[in-house]
């Protein structure tokens, strides 16, 4: 069966990904660079501004919010150590009292307070999710830089989380192999594979674990 040609910046199938989160990834950050073939302008470096809604009850919904817009991917399965994520929902702000009864708070497995209007606000939203005593809004701001090796769609960058800077890098791909083989070439082996959701949980205190170094 021939592979899925990848496009970085744009939409495919269910990607799996390796990721980590720690202070310093320099040299696999400088090989990563040498080894990427050219990549889109776009990608080259972006910023964003984003918010994470994390909860003590669930580790498998990855719930964010950038410009307006929810967003909440839900965890498939592991193969290999690299894990695979499909979209669960999308919306957006102001948004309908039954998507957060029948979509959102699910997925945070959590009780739903009571809701006295149809519509939402993100003020709205966000008060609600500082009332509840298992959720919690967390500020990322992302500044990324694209690469591309061995067919699989690669970044590194520097993230604030609530403040506090760490760096992040990950291959994604719809082949295992060519990520397993970018991690050999770029010299991740051994190292933890920590998604977004485990690495925020971490830094704030709510898993009582280290980053990868």
């Amino acid at each position: 069966m021939s592979k899925v040609e990848l496009s970085i910046g744009e939409i495919s199938k269910p990607r799996f990904e390796f990721r980590s989160f720690g202070q310093d990834f320099r040299n696999a950050n400088i090989r990563m660079a040498r080894l990427s073939m050219p990549v889109p302008e776009k990608v080259w470096e972006r910023h964003s501004d984003e918010i994470y809604i994390l909860s003590r009850t669930n580790d498998i919904n990855n719930t964010k919010i950038r410009d307006g817009k929810m967003d909440i991917k839900t965890y498939v399965q592991t193969v290999d150590g690299l894990e695979q994520w499909n979209p669960l929902m999308k919306g957006e702000f102001p948004i309908a009292a039954s998507v957060l009864r029948d979509e959102v708070f699910p997925a945070f497995m959590v009780t739903m307070p009571a809701l006295l209007k149809d519509v939402i606000t993100y003020d709205e939203f966000i008060s609600m999710i500082d009332a509840h005593p298992d959720l919690q809004a967390v500020k990322v701001h992302k500044q990324r830089f694209g690469y591309m090796v061995n067919d699989t769609i690669c970044e590194t960058g520097s993230v604030l989380i609530n403040g506090a800077k760490v760096e992040t890098i990950n291959s994604e791909s719809t082949e295992v192999e060519d990520i397993k083989k970018t991690i050999r070439d770029v010299g991740l082996e051994g190292v933890e594979n920590i998604n977004y959701l485990q690495a925020i949980k971490r830094i704030i205190g709510m898993i009582d674990k280290p980053l990868a170094n």
